[in-house]
């Protein structure tokens, strides 16, 4: 999920790599918590407007 939604493997992140992997496993919690059924659709709508994921529960 993680790689197909956040392209993963394409990371250049070599310094403690293990830290954004939980986080970004927590921000898929997050949304999915909230009842996100399309993680890209919302990850897209988050960009354009930071509201939209500020108005998440559990933030």
């Amino acid at each position: 999920m993680r790689d197909a939604t956040l392209a993963e493997d394409a990371s250049r992140i070599r310094v403690n790599p293990g830290v954004m992997a939980r986080l970004c496993s927590q921000a898929l919690n997050i949304a999915r918590a909230n009842g996100v059924a399309n993680i890209a659709q919302a990850l897209w709508n988050g960009a354009l407007d930071p509201a939209v994921t500020l108005s998440y529960r559990g933030l």
